[in-house]
Protein backbone atom coordinates (compact mmCIF):
# COMPACT_ATOMS: atom_id res chain seq x y z
CA UNK A 1 0.00 0.00 0.00
CA UNK A 2 1.50 3.33 -1.08
CA UNK A 3 1.79 5.97 1.61
CA UNK A 4 0.95 9.49 0.53
CA UNK A 5 3.80 11.96 1.21
CA UNK A 6 2.51 14.91 -0.80
CA UNK A 7 1.68 17.36 1.96
CA UNK A 8 0.19 20.84 1.80
CA UNK A 9 2.72 23.48 0.82
CA UNK A 10 1.61 26.21 3.22
CA UNK A 11 2.84 24.38 6.32
CA UNK A 12 -0.61 23.51 7.69
CA UNK A 13 -0.99 20.50 9.99
CA UNK A 14 -3.81 18.21 11.02
CA UNK A 15 -5.38 18.00 14.49
CA UNK A 16 -2.52 15.79 15.74
CA UNK A 17 0.13 18.23 14.56
CA UNK A 18 1.24 16.16 11.56
CA UNK A 19 1.73 17.74 8.10
CA UNK A 20 -1.67 17.90 6.44
CA UNK A 21 -2.44 15.64 3.48
CA UNK A 22 -4.32 17.48 0.67
CA UNK A 23 -6.38 14.41 -0.21
CA UNK A 24 -7.71 13.91 3.32
CA UNK A 25 -7.97 17.41 4.73
CA UNK A 26 -9.15 20.89 3.86
CA UNK A 27 -11.00 22.32 0.86
CA UNK A 28 -14.79 22.31 0.69
CA UNK A 29 -15.15 18.89 2.31
CA UNK A 30 -13.80 20.45 5.52
CA UNK A 31 -15.64 23.72 5.08
CA UNK A 32 -18.94 21.84 4.81
CA UNK A 33 -18.76 21.29 8.58
CA UNK A 34 -17.93 24.93 9.21
CA UNK A 35 -20.70 26.51 7.15
CA UNK A 36 -23.29 24.58 9.15
CA UNK A 37 -22.17 26.35 12.29
CA UNK A 38 -22.12 29.71 10.53
CA UNK A 39 -25.72 29.30 9.33
CA UNK A 40 -27.02 28.43 12.82
CA UNK A 41 -24.94 31.13 14.52
CA UNK A 42 -26.30 33.77 12.15
CA UNK A 43 -29.80 32.45 12.76
CA UNK A 44 -29.23 32.85 16.52
CA UNK A 45 -27.70 36.31 16.23
CA UNK A 46 -30.32 37.76 13.90
CA UNK A 47 -33.05 35.97 15.81
CA UNK A 48 -32.06 38.23 18.71
CA UNK A 49 -30.85 41.36 16.92
CA UNK A 50 -33.66 41.73 14.35
CA UNK A 51 -36.43 42.07 16.91
CA UNK A 52 -34.51 43.24 19.97
CA UNK A 53 -35.68 46.84 19.64
CA UNK A 54 -39.30 45.63 19.77
CA UNK A 55 -38.64 43.40 22.79
CA UNK A 56 -37.08 46.30 24.68
CA UNK A 57 -40.00 48.64 23.94
CA UNK A 58 -42.90 46.19 24.32
CA UNK A 59 -41.60 43.81 27.02
CA UNK A 60 -39.12 45.85 29.05
CA UNK A 61 -40.97 49.11 28.25
CA UNK A 62 -37.96 51.20 27.29
CA UNK A 63 -38.45 54.42 25.29
CA UNK A 64 -37.49 54.60 21.59
CA UNK A 65 -34.17 56.42 21.96
CA UNK A 66 -33.05 54.22 24.87
CA UNK A 67 -34.00 51.02 23.04
CA UNK A 68 -32.20 52.11 19.85
CA UNK A 69 -29.15 53.08 21.89
CA UNK A 70 -29.13 49.79 23.81
CA UNK A 71 -29.52 47.71 20.64
CA UNK A 72 -26.67 49.61 19.01
CA UNK A 73 -24.45 49.29 22.08
CA UNK A 74 -25.03 45.54 22.27
CA UNK A 75 -24.55 45.05 18.53
CA UNK A 76 -21.44 47.18 18.71
CA UNK A 77 -20.07 45.00 21.50
CA UNK A 78 -20.79 41.84 19.51
CA UNK A 79 -18.73 43.22 16.63
CA UNK A 80 -15.96 44.88 18.69
CA UNK A 81 -15.05 42.01 21.07
CA UNK A 82 -13.53 39.98 18.16
CA UNK A 83 -10.44 42.19 18.53
CA UNK A 84 -9.64 40.40 21.80
CA UNK A 85 -10.66 37.00 20.42
CA UNK A 86 -8.43 37.41 17.37
CA UNK A 87 -5.47 38.52 19.49
CA UNK A 88 -5.83 35.46 21.72
CA UNK A 89 -6.06 33.20 18.66
CA UNK A 90 -3.06 34.70 16.84
CA UNK A 91 -0.85 34.95 19.92
CA UNK A 92 -1.80 32.08 22.22
CA UNK A 93 -4.49 29.45 21.61
CA UNK A 94 -4.83 29.31 17.84
CA UNK A 95 -8.09 29.64 15.93
CA UNK A 96 -9.53 26.20 16.67
CA UNK A 97 -9.22 26.31 20.47
CA UNK A 98 -10.19 29.97 20.76
CA UNK A 99 -13.32 29.19 18.78
CA UNK A 100 -14.02 26.10 20.90
CA UNK A 101 -13.99 27.96 24.23
CA UNK A 102 -15.83 30.99 22.86
CA UNK A 103 -18.60 28.96 21.23
CA UNK A 104 -19.45 27.40 24.60
CA UNK A 105 -19.70 30.89 26.15
CA UNK A 106 -21.94 31.91 23.22
CA UNK A 107 -24.28 28.97 23.86
CA UNK A 108 -24.36 29.80 27.58
CA UNK A 109 -25.48 33.33 26.70
CA UNK A 110 -28.26 32.01 24.47
CA UNK A 111 -29.47 29.67 27.23
CA UNK A 112 -29.54 32.54 29.75
CA UNK A 113 -31.37 34.76 27.27
CA UNK A 114 -33.99 32.08 26.62
CA UNK A 115 -34.54 31.80 30.37
CA UNK A 116 -34.77 35.60 30.68
CA UNK A 117 -37.60 35.89 28.14
CA UNK A 118 -39.40 32.71 29.23
CA UNK A 119 -39.83 33.10 32.99
CA UNK A 120 -42.54 35.54 34.07
CA UNK A 121 -40.56 36.44 37.17
CA UNK A 122 -37.83 37.87 34.94
CA UNK A 123 -40.19 40.18 33.02
CA UNK A 124 -42.22 43.23 34.15
CA UNK A 125 -45.84 42.60 35.11
CA UNK A 126 -48.90 44.30 33.60
CA UNK A 127 -52.28 44.96 35.17
CA UNK A 128 -55.35 46.43 33.40
CA UNK A 129 -53.21 47.54 30.48
CA UNK A 130 -50.71 49.35 32.72
CA UNK A 131 -47.23 47.81 32.74
CA UNK A 132 -44.56 48.28 35.35
CA UNK A 133 -41.03 49.10 34.37
CA UNK A 134 -38.50 46.32 34.58
CA UNK A 135 -36.82 45.98 37.97
CA UNK A 136 -33.08 46.33 38.41
CA UNK A 137 -32.65 42.55 38.82
CA UNK A 138 -34.70 41.81 35.69
CA UNK A 139 -32.67 44.29 33.65
CA UNK A 140 -29.40 42.94 35.09
CA UNK A 141 -30.24 39.32 34.22
CA UNK A 142 -31.38 40.19 30.68
CA UNK A 143 -28.35 42.28 29.83
CA UNK A 144 -25.98 39.80 31.46
CA UNK A 145 -27.32 37.20 29.03
CA UNK A 146 -26.98 39.59 26.09
CA UNK A 147 -23.39 40.53 26.89
CA UNK A 148 -22.42 36.93 27.56
CA UNK A 149 -23.35 36.36 23.91
CA UNK A 150 -21.18 39.35 22.98
CA UNK A 151 -18.18 37.85 24.82
CA UNK A 152 -18.68 34.49 23.11
CA UNK A 153 -19.01 36.16 19.72
CA UNK A 154 -15.64 37.81 20.35
CA UNK A 155 -13.88 34.49 19.94
CA UNK A 156 -16.08 32.92 17.27
CA UNK A 157 -16.57 35.69 14.71
CA UNK A 158 -12.92 36.45 13.82
CA UNK A 159 -11.81 32.82 13.86
CA UNK A 160 -14.46 30.71 12.16
CA UNK A 161 -14.29 32.45 8.75
CA UNK A 162 -10.50 32.71 8.94
CA UNK A 163 -10.27 29.06 9.95
CA UNK A 164 -12.40 28.27 6.90
CA UNK A 165 -10.06 30.20 4.61
CA UNK A 166 -7.13 28.25 6.11
CA UNK A 167 -8.58 25.08 4.56
CA UNK A 168 -7.28 26.21 1.16
CA UNK A 169 -3.57 26.10 0.30
CA UNK A 170 -2.45 29.41 -1.25
CA UNK A 171 0.57 27.64 -2.73
CA UNK A 172 -1.65 25.24 -4.67
CA UNK A 173 -2.98 27.00 -7.81
CA UNK A 174 -6.16 24.90 -7.91
CA UNK A 175 -7.00 25.46 -4.25
CA UNK A 176 -6.14 29.16 -4.52
CA UNK A 177 -8.63 29.45 -7.39
CA UNK A 178 -11.34 27.75 -5.31
CA UNK A 179 -10.55 30.03 -2.40
CA UNK A 180 -11.38 33.07 -4.54
CA UNK A 181 -15.05 32.10 -4.23
CA UNK A 182 -14.87 30.99 -0.60
CA UNK A 183 -15.93 34.25 1.02
CA UNK A 184 -18.84 34.67 -1.39
CA UNK A 185 -20.30 31.27 -0.53
CA UNK A 186 -19.37 31.58 3.14
CA UNK A 187 -21.49 34.70 3.37
CA UNK A 188 -24.20 32.98 1.33
CA UNK A 189 -24.68 30.42 4.12
CA UNK A 190 -24.58 33.24 6.64
CA UNK A 191 -27.42 34.94 4.76
CA UNK A 192 -29.45 31.71 4.86
CA UNK A 193 -29.28 31.70 8.65
CA UNK A 194 -30.28 35.37 8.75
CA UNK A 195 -33.21 34.69 6.41
CA UNK A 196 -34.61 31.97 8.66
CA UNK A 197 -34.31 34.34 11.62
CA UNK A 198 -36.02 37.34 10.00
CA UNK A 199 -38.77 35.29 8.36
CA UNK A 200 -39.47 32.52 10.88
CA UNK A 201 -38.07 33.37 14.29
CA UNK A 202 -39.36 36.94 14.34
CA UNK A 203 -42.89 35.67 13.59
CA UNK A 204 -42.61 32.99 16.29
CA UNK A 205 -41.41 35.56 18.85
CA UNK A 206 -44.33 37.92 18.27
CA UNK A 207 -47.07 35.33 17.81
CA UNK A 208 -46.07 32.13 19.65
CA UNK A 209 -43.84 33.43 22.38
CA UNK A 210 -40.41 34.96 22.90
CA UNK A 211 -39.18 31.91 24.80
CA UNK A 212 -39.85 29.56 21.89
CA UNK A 213 -38.40 32.12 19.46
CA UNK A 214 -35.09 32.08 21.36
CA UNK A 215 -35.08 28.38 22.30
CA UNK A 216 -35.10 27.23 18.65
CA UNK A 217 -31.81 28.96 17.63
CA UNK A 218 -30.25 27.89 20.95
CA UNK A 219 -30.91 24.23 20.15
CA UNK A 220 -29.74 24.82 16.57
CA UNK A 221 -26.49 26.33 17.83
CA UNK A 222 -25.82 23.29 20.00
CA UNK A 223 -26.50 20.99 17.04
CA UNK A 224 -24.15 22.99 14.81
CA UNK A 225 -21.33 22.61 17.35
CA UNK A 226 -21.76 18.84 17.26
CA UNK A 227 -21.51 18.98 13.45
CA UNK A 228 -18.42 21.19 13.71
CA UNK A 229 -16.56 18.75 15.95
CA UNK A 230 -17.48 15.78 13.76
CA UNK A 231 -15.34 17.39 11.05
CA UNK A 232 -12.26 17.72 13.28
CA UNK A 233 -10.16 15.02 11.48
CA UNK A 234 -10.56 16.91 8.20
CA UNK A 235 -9.43 20.34 9.37
CA UNK A 236 -6.11 21.97 8.56
CA UNK A 237 -4.46 24.16 11.19
CA UNK A 238 -1.96 26.93 10.54
CA UNK A 239 1.08 26.87 12.80
CA UNK A 240 1.99 30.28 14.14
CA UNK A 241 5.64 31.10 13.47
CA UNK A 242 5.60 34.24 15.60
CA UNK A 243 4.89 34.19 19.33
CA UNK A 244 3.19 37.56 19.33
CA UNK A 245 2.56 38.68 15.74
CA UNK A 246 0.89 41.94 16.77
CA UNK A 247 4.09 42.92 18.58
CA UNK A 248 5.85 43.73 15.28
CA UNK A 249 3.28 46.41 14.55
CA UNK A 250 4.42 48.31 17.66
CA UNK A 251 8.11 47.49 17.34
CA UNK A 252 8.43 48.92 13.82
CA UNK A 253 7.50 52.56 14.59
CA UNK A 254 9.57 52.41 17.82
CA UNK A 255 12.63 51.21 15.88
CA UNK A 256 12.02 53.78 13.15
CA UNK A 257 11.85 56.56 15.74
CA UNK A 258 15.04 55.29 17.35
CA UNK A 259 16.77 55.49 13.96
CA UNK A 260 15.18 58.82 13.01
CA UNK A 261 18.55 60.56 12.60
CA UNK A 262 19.93 57.88 10.25
CA UNK A 263 19.80 58.36 6.49
CA UNK A 264 17.76 55.94 4.41
CA UNK A 265 19.59 54.22 1.53
CA UNK A 266 18.33 55.20 -1.91
CA UNK A 267 18.04 51.54 -2.88
CA UNK A 268 15.64 49.55 -0.63
CA UNK A 269 17.68 46.40 -1.32
CA UNK A 270 20.22 47.74 1.22
CA UNK A 271 17.66 47.45 3.98
CA UNK A 272 17.73 44.42 6.28
CA UNK A 273 15.88 41.37 4.98
CA UNK A 274 16.18 37.58 5.22
CA UNK A 275 17.18 35.51 2.22
CA UNK A 276 14.31 34.12 0.18
CA UNK A 277 15.29 30.60 1.22
CA UNK A 278 14.47 31.54 4.83
CA UNK A 279 10.86 32.20 3.86
CA UNK A 280 10.64 29.06 1.72
CA UNK A 281 11.93 26.78 4.48
CA UNK A 282 9.75 28.42 7.15
CA UNK A 283 6.59 28.29 5.03
CA UNK A 284 6.15 32.03 5.35
CA UNK A 285 5.89 34.71 2.69
CA UNK A 286 8.16 37.63 2.05
CA UNK A 287 6.40 40.97 1.55
CA UNK A 288 8.08 43.27 -0.96
CA UNK A 289 9.03 46.85 -0.30
CA UNK A 290 6.60 49.67 -1.13
CA UNK A 291 7.40 53.40 -1.40
CA UNK A 292 4.75 54.58 1.08
CA UNK A 293 5.41 55.63 4.70
CA UNK A 294 9.13 55.81 4.04
CA UNK A 295 9.87 56.88 7.59
CA UNK A 296 9.06 53.36 8.81
CA UNK A 297 11.79 51.97 6.53
CA UNK A 298 14.32 53.36 9.01
CA UNK A 299 13.43 50.43 11.27
CA UNK A 300 15.19 48.14 8.75
CA UNK A 301 18.44 50.12 8.34
CA UNK A 302 21.37 47.73 8.71
CA UNK A 303 24.37 49.84 9.64
CA UNK A 304 24.36 51.65 12.98
CA UNK A 305 20.65 51.04 13.31
CA UNK A 306 20.71 50.99 17.09
CA UNK A 307 22.86 52.08 19.99
CA UNK A 308 23.28 48.43 20.92
CA UNK A 309 24.96 46.00 18.54
CA UNK A 310 22.99 43.12 20.06
CA UNK A 311 19.69 44.45 18.71
CA UNK A 312 18.84 43.12 15.24
CA UNK A 313 17.13 45.56 12.87
CA UNK A 314 13.61 44.82 11.69
CA UNK A 315 13.22 43.14 8.30
CA UNK A 316 11.57 44.73 5.29
CA UNK A 317 8.77 42.14 5.60
CA UNK A 318 8.13 43.20 9.19
CA UNK A 319 8.13 46.87 8.20
CA UNK A 320 5.77 46.23 5.29
CA UNK A 321 3.48 44.31 7.63
CA UNK A 322 3.18 47.42 9.80
CA UNK A 323 2.53 49.51 6.67
CA UNK A 324 -0.26 47.11 5.70
CA UNK A 325 -1.94 47.50 9.08
CA UNK A 326 -1.76 51.30 8.85
CA UNK A 327 -3.11 51.21 5.28
CA UNK A 328 -5.99 48.99 6.35
CA UNK A 329 -6.68 51.33 9.27
CA UNK A 330 -7.17 54.18 6.80
CA UNK A 331 -9.65 52.12 4.79
CA UNK A 332 -11.30 51.03 8.05
CA UNK A 333 -12.02 54.64 9.01
CA UNK A 334 -14.07 55.24 5.86
CA UNK A 335 -16.17 52.11 6.47
CA UNK A 336 -17.64 53.45 9.72
CA UNK A 337 -20.36 55.59 8.13
CA UNK A 338 -21.56 52.71 5.87
CA UNK A 339 -21.73 50.55 9.02
CA UNK A 340 -23.85 53.26 10.63
CA UNK A 341 -26.23 53.16 7.66
CA UNK A 342 -26.43 49.36 7.99
CA UNK A 343 -27.32 49.73 11.69
CA UNK A 344 -30.67 51.27 10.72
CA UNK A 345 -31.96 47.86 9.57
CA UNK A 346 -32.48 46.53 13.09
CA UNK A 347 -33.42 49.84 14.73
CA UNK A 348 -35.13 52.80 13.06
CA UNK A 349 -36.25 50.88 9.97
CA UNK A 350 -38.07 48.46 12.29
CA UNK A 351 -39.68 51.23 14.37
CA UNK A 352 -40.66 53.00 11.14
CA UNK A 353 -42.33 49.79 9.93
CA UNK A 354 -44.41 49.44 13.10
CA UNK A 355 -46.30 52.64 12.20
CA UNK A 356 -47.34 51.39 8.75
CA UNK A 357 -50.10 49.09 7.51
CA UNK A 358 -48.71 45.57 7.95
CA UNK A 359 -51.79 43.55 7.09
CA UNK A 360 -51.59 40.92 4.36
CA UNK A 361 -55.17 39.78 3.88
CA UNK A 362 -57.72 39.69 6.70
CA UNK A 363 -55.88 37.20 8.94
CA UNK A 364 -52.13 37.82 8.66
CA UNK A 365 -50.08 40.75 9.95
CA UNK A 366 -46.42 40.82 9.00
CA UNK A 367 -43.98 41.60 11.87
CA UNK A 368 -42.11 44.83 11.14
CA UNK A 369 -38.75 43.14 11.76
CA UNK A 370 -39.54 40.48 9.14
CA UNK A 371 -39.03 43.03 6.39
CA UNK A 372 -35.35 42.57 7.14
CA UNK A 373 -35.68 39.21 5.39
CA UNK A 374 -35.69 41.10 2.11
CA UNK A 375 -32.16 42.29 2.89
CA UNK A 376 -31.19 38.66 3.17
CA UNK A 377 -33.21 37.54 0.14
CA UNK A 378 -31.58 40.16 -2.05
CA UNK A 379 -28.19 38.97 -0.79
CA UNK A 380 -29.01 35.33 -1.50
CA UNK A 381 -30.04 36.18 -5.05
CA UNK A 382 -27.16 38.57 -5.63
CA UNK A 383 -24.29 36.37 -4.42
CA UNK A 384 -24.69 33.65 -7.12
CA UNK A 385 -25.24 36.35 -9.76
CA UNK A 386 -22.11 38.16 -8.59
CA UNK A 387 -20.00 34.99 -8.43
CA UNK A 388 -21.25 33.27 -11.59
CA UNK A 389 -22.13 36.16 -13.89
CA UNK A 390 -20.58 39.45 -12.81
CA UNK A 391 -17.11 38.11 -11.90
CA UNK A 392 -16.58 36.05 -15.11
CA UNK A 393 -17.81 38.98 -17.23
CA UNK A 394 -15.54 41.50 -15.54
CA UNK A 395 -12.65 39.01 -15.51
CA UNK A 396 -12.70 39.04 -19.29
CA UNK A 397 -12.67 42.84 -19.28
CA UNK A 398 -10.02 43.44 -16.63
CA UNK A 399 -7.96 40.24 -16.46
CA UNK A 400 -8.42 40.32 -12.68
CA UNK A 401 -9.35 36.88 -11.19
CA UNK A 402 -11.76 38.69 -8.89
CA UNK A 403 -13.30 40.63 -11.76
CA UNK A 404 -12.72 43.96 -10.05
CA UNK A 405 -10.38 45.02 -7.29
CA UNK A 406 -11.38 44.67 -3.67
CA UNK A 407 -11.60 48.43 -3.22
CA UNK A 408 -13.62 48.89 -6.39
CA UNK A 409 -16.05 46.36 -4.97
CA UNK A 410 -16.37 48.43 -1.80
CA UNK A 411 -16.84 51.64 -3.74
CA UNK A 412 -19.76 50.16 -5.68
CA UNK A 413 -21.35 48.91 -2.46
CA UNK A 414 -21.03 52.27 -0.73
CA UNK A 415 -22.63 54.00 -3.73
CA UNK A 416 -25.61 51.63 -3.74
CA UNK A 417 -26.00 52.21 -0.01
CA UNK A 418 -26.25 55.98 -0.57
CA UNK A 419 -29.07 55.38 -3.05
CA UNK A 420 -30.80 53.20 -0.42
CA UNK A 421 -30.68 55.88 2.29
CA UNK A 422 -31.87 58.48 -0.25
CA UNK A 423 -34.92 56.29 -0.95
CA UNK A 424 -35.46 55.83 2.81
CA UNK A 425 -35.50 59.62 3.13
CA UNK A 426 -38.01 59.99 0.27
CA UNK A 427 -40.31 57.30 1.70
CA UNK A 428 -40.23 58.92 5.14
CA UNK A 429 -41.18 62.29 3.56
CA UNK A 430 -44.15 60.54 1.94
CA UNK A 431 -45.12 58.87 5.24
CA UNK A 432 -45.17 62.24 6.99
CA UNK A 433 -47.34 63.74 4.24
CA UNK A 434 -49.87 60.89 4.62
CA UNK A 435 -49.84 61.44 8.40
CA UNK A 436 -50.63 65.12 7.98
CA UNK A 437 -53.27 64.49 5.33
CA UNK A 438 -55.08 62.08 7.68
CA UNK A 439 -54.39 64.06 10.87
CA UNK A 440 -52.74 61.09 12.58
CA UNK A 441 -50.69 62.18 15.56
CA UNK A 442 -51.28 59.40 18.09
CA UNK A 443 -48.30 57.15 18.89
CA UNK A 444 -50.34 54.02 18.11
CA UNK A 445 -52.11 55.38 15.01
CA UNK A 446 -51.46 53.21 11.96
CA UNK A 447 -50.52 55.19 8.88
CA UNK A 448 -52.60 54.10 5.83
CA UNK A 449 -49.46 53.32 3.85
CA UNK A 450 -48.27 49.77 3.13
CA UNK A 451 -45.13 48.62 4.89
CA UNK A 452 -43.89 47.44 1.51
CA UNK A 453 -43.07 51.07 0.67
CA UNK A 454 -39.96 50.33 2.77
CA UNK A 455 -39.05 47.38 0.55
CA UNK A 456 -36.71 49.22 -1.90
CA UNK A 457 -34.42 50.49 0.88
CA UNK A 458 -34.14 46.99 2.37
CA UNK A 459 -33.44 45.38 -1.02
CA UNK A 460 -30.81 47.93 -2.00
CA UNK A 461 -29.00 47.62 1.32
CA UNK A 462 -28.96 43.85 0.77
CA UNK A 463 -27.43 44.26 -2.69
CA UNK A 464 -24.94 46.78 -1.31
CA UNK A 465 -23.91 44.27 1.36
CA UNK A 466 -22.90 41.74 -1.31
CA UNK A 467 -20.28 44.29 -2.29
CA UNK A 468 -19.64 45.74 1.19
CA UNK A 469 -19.78 42.92 3.72
CA UNK A 470 -18.15 40.23 1.61
CA UNK A 471 -15.71 42.69 0.09
CA UNK A 472 -14.60 43.98 3.49
CA UNK A 473 -14.20 40.50 4.96
CA UNK A 474 -12.08 39.39 2.00
CA UNK A 475 -10.12 42.66 1.87
CA UNK A 476 -9.02 42.59 5.49
CA UNK A 477 -8.18 38.87 5.39
CA UNK A 478 -6.29 39.19 2.10
CA UNK A 479 -4.32 42.31 3.02
CA UNK A 480 -3.36 41.34 6.57
CA UNK A 481 0.18 40.21 7.38
CA UNK A 482 0.31 36.42 7.27
CA UNK A 483 0.61 35.91 11.05
CA UNK A 484 -2.14 38.43 11.83
CA UNK A 485 -5.00 37.26 9.63
CA UNK A 486 -7.38 36.58 12.53
CA UNK A 487 -6.54 39.97 14.01
CA UNK A 488 -6.75 41.53 10.56
CA UNK A 489 -10.24 40.14 10.05
CA UNK A 490 -11.34 42.09 13.11
CA UNK A 491 -10.98 45.26 11.05
CA UNK A 492 -14.18 44.00 9.42
CA UNK A 493 -16.02 43.14 12.62
CA UNK A 494 -14.81 46.16 14.61
CA UNK A 495 -15.88 48.49 11.80
CA UNK A 496 -19.44 47.20 12.13
CA UNK A 497 -19.17 47.48 15.92
CA UNK A 498 -17.93 51.05 15.91
CA UNK A 499 -20.58 51.87 13.29
CA UNK A 500 -23.24 50.69 15.74
CA UNK A 501 -21.70 52.73 18.56
CA UNK A 502 -21.54 55.72 16.23
CA UNK A 503 -25.22 55.32 15.37
CA UNK A 504 -26.03 55.12 19.08
CA UNK A 505 -24.08 58.33 19.65
CA UNK A 506 -25.71 60.11 16.70
CA UNK A 507 -29.23 59.09 17.74
CA UNK A 508 -28.60 60.30 21.29
CA UNK A 509 -27.05 63.61 20.24
CA UNK A 510 -29.64 64.31 17.54
CA UNK A 511 -32.41 63.61 20.05
CA UNK A 512 -30.90 65.98 22.63
CA UNK A 513 -30.06 68.78 20.19
CA UNK A 514 -33.22 68.63 18.08
CA UNK A 515 -35.46 68.22 21.13
CA UNK A 516 -33.95 71.01 23.22
CA UNK A 517 -36.21 73.79 24.40
CA UNK A 518 -39.76 73.64 23.07
CA UNK A 519 -38.82 71.88 19.83
CA UNK A 520 -39.88 68.37 18.92
CA UNK A 521 -37.14 65.76 18.70
CA UNK A 522 -36.40 64.31 15.27
CA UNK A 523 -36.47 60.84 16.89
CA UNK A 524 -39.20 60.69 19.52
CA UNK A 525 -41.26 57.93 21.12
CA UNK A 526 -44.10 58.98 18.81
CA UNK A 527 -42.73 58.55 15.30
CA UNK A 528 -45.99 59.98 13.93
CA UNK A 529 -45.16 63.33 15.49
CA UNK A 530 -41.45 63.81 14.84
CA UNK A 531 -39.04 64.29 11.93
CA UNK A 532 -37.30 61.00 11.18
CA UNK A 533 -36.89 62.30 7.62
CA UNK A 534 -34.46 64.94 8.90
CA UNK A 535 -32.30 62.24 10.48
CA UNK A 536 -32.29 60.20 7.26
CA UNK A 537 -31.35 63.36 5.36
CA UNK A 538 -28.49 63.91 7.79
CA UNK A 539 -27.27 60.33 7.20
CA UNK A 540 -27.51 60.88 3.42
CA UNK A 541 -25.25 63.95 3.62
CA UNK A 542 -22.55 62.32 5.76
CA UNK A 543 -22.65 59.13 3.65
CA UNK A 544 -22.06 61.17 0.49
CA UNK A 545 -19.14 63.04 2.09
CA UNK A 546 -17.74 59.71 3.31
CA UNK A 547 -17.83 58.28 -0.23
CA UNK A 548 -15.55 61.11 -1.33
CA UNK A 549 -13.20 60.32 1.55
CA UNK A 550 -13.21 56.63 0.55
CA UNK A 551 -12.27 57.46 -3.04
CA UNK A 552 -9.40 59.59 -1.78
CA UNK A 553 -8.14 56.86 0.59
CA UNK A 554 -8.50 54.02 -1.92
CA UNK A 555 -6.50 55.89 -4.56
CA UNK A 556 -3.60 56.02 -2.10
CA UNK A 557 -3.70 52.40 -1.05
CA UNK A 558 -1.07 49.98 -2.35
CA UNK A 559 -1.99 46.30 -2.31
CA UNK A 560 0.17 43.68 -0.66
CA UNK A 561 2.72 41.89 -2.83
CA UNK A 562 4.20 38.63 -1.58
CA UNK A 563 6.38 35.78 -2.73
CA UNK A 564 4.93 32.44 -3.63
CA UNK A 565 6.72 29.37 -4.94
CA UNK A 566 6.59 26.62 -7.48
CA UNK A 567 6.74 23.40 -5.52
CA UNK A 568 8.59 21.28 -8.04
CA UNK A 569 11.57 23.61 -8.16
CA UNK A 570 11.08 25.33 -4.82
CA UNK A 571 11.68 28.48 -6.80
CA UNK A 572 10.45 31.73 -5.23
CA UNK A 573 8.33 33.92 -7.45
CA UNK A 574 6.60 37.24 -7.04
CA UNK A 575 2.90 36.65 -6.66
CA UNK A 576 1.28 38.80 -9.30
CA UNK A 577 -1.64 40.69 -7.84
CA UNK A 578 -3.95 41.79 -10.66
CA UNK A 579 -5.44 44.37 -8.37
CA UNK A 580 -2.26 46.34 -8.86
CA UNK A 581 -3.25 47.04 -12.45
CA UNK A 582 -6.53 48.71 -11.58
CA UNK A 583 -7.07 52.45 -11.56
CA UNK A 584 -8.78 52.37 -8.17
CA UNK A 585 -6.71 51.26 -5.23
CA UNK A 586 -3.19 51.93 -6.50
CA UNK A 587 -0.77 54.76 -6.11
CA UNK A 588 2.25 54.58 -8.37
Amino acid sequence: MEIETDYTQDGTVDFRGRPALPSKTGKWKACAFLVGYEAFERMAFYGVASNLVNFLTTQLHEDTVSSVRNVNNWSGSVWITPILGAYIADSFLGRFWTFTVSSLIYVLGMVLLTIAVSLKSLRPTCSNGVCNKASASQIAFFYTALYTIAIGAGGTKPNISTFGADQFDDFNPHEKEIKASFFNWWMFTSFLGALIATLGLVYIQENLGWGLGYAIPTVGLLLSLVIFYVGTPMYRHKVSTTKSPARDFFRVPIAAFRNRNLKLPLNPSYLHEHELQHYISSGKRQIYHTPVLRFLDKAAIKEGSTDSSSRTPMTVTQVEGAKLVLGMALIWLVTLIPSTIWAQINTLFVKQGTTLDRNIGPQFRIPAASLGSFVTLSMLLSVPMYDRIFVPFMRQKTGNPRGITLLQRLGIGFSIQIIAIAIAYAVEVKRIRVIRANNLIGPKDIVPLSIFWLLPQYVLIGIADVFNAIGLLEFFYDQSPEDMQSLGTTFFTSGIGVGNFLNSFLVTMVDKISGSGERKSWIGDNLNDCHLDYYYGFLLVIASVNLGAFLWASNRYIYKRETTRVKEALCPQLEHNPTLDASLGLQV
